[in-house]
């Protein structure tokens, strides 16, 4: 009888991560999970429970919840910047450079709701303080790219006072896509940051 029964068959064997491809895989989860409601605060735990593995195993590849933060910030600042050169590296018509760049800022938190939640420090609240200072110095990053854009039409136009006139404007704009992904995040991501986005920019302008 034992003659008929299928021959067993060994389980197939766990694939092993290719080096950098569970810190993506970390990552990737952690960012997931900030979109989730209630996630004011994530655990090592949680994210281990999450990826089916142990928290020794989160460990090995970063040495504290802190680095996976600044893992995500460093992957917004490449992707936001990479946008805002795409804007400022390649020769344009000056007018509504400004609105291109905070246009194509909003649209990545759109389509990056864990990202987003980062950016206006919601999923950095209790952790390390030197996260905060970094997103800080994220957006005058921006503030800055604006300024140059904003001087650069502002000297274009005739303006007496271009320095003057950028810095003021520079700061409307920050203001302006801050209060966006505020919205964004704190609705729960039902009010998008793109919504009316054409009239508020024109409003702007």
């Amino acid at each position: 009888m034992d003659a008929d029964l299928p021959a067993a068959t060994a389980p197939a064997p766990r694939k092993r991560p290719k080096p950098g491809e569970r810190r993506t895989q970390i990552l990737q989860v952690l960012a997931g999970m900030l979109e989730q409601p209630g996630a004011d605060r994530i655990t090592t735990a949680a994210l281990a429970a999450k990826l089916e593995v142990s928290e020794a195993a989160l460990y090995r590849h970063f040495a504290s919840k802190a680095q996976m933060f600044e893992a995500l910030i460093d992957f917004i600042e490449r992707s936001v910047f990479g946008l805002i050169h795409q804007v400022v590296d390649v020769p344009q018509p000056m007018p509504g450079q400004a609105a291109r760049i905070a246009t194509l800022i909003l649209q990545f938190g759109e389509k990056n709701p864990g990202m987003t939640r980062v950016m206006v420090g919601d999923a950095l609240v209790y952790e390390h303080e030197r996260l905060t200072l970094r997103i800080n110095q994220f957006f005058d990053r921006i503030e800055s790219s604006l300024r140059q854009v904003l001087r650069a039409t502002a000297e274009a136009q005739g303006s007496l006072t271009p320095t003057v006139q950028a810095n003021a404007q520079a700061a409307v704009w920050v203001s302006f896509i801050i209060g966006r992904l505020h919205r964004y995040a704190r609705s729960g991501f039902r009010r998008l940051p793109t919504e009316q986005l054409e009239a508020a920019l024109k409003a702007i302008v």
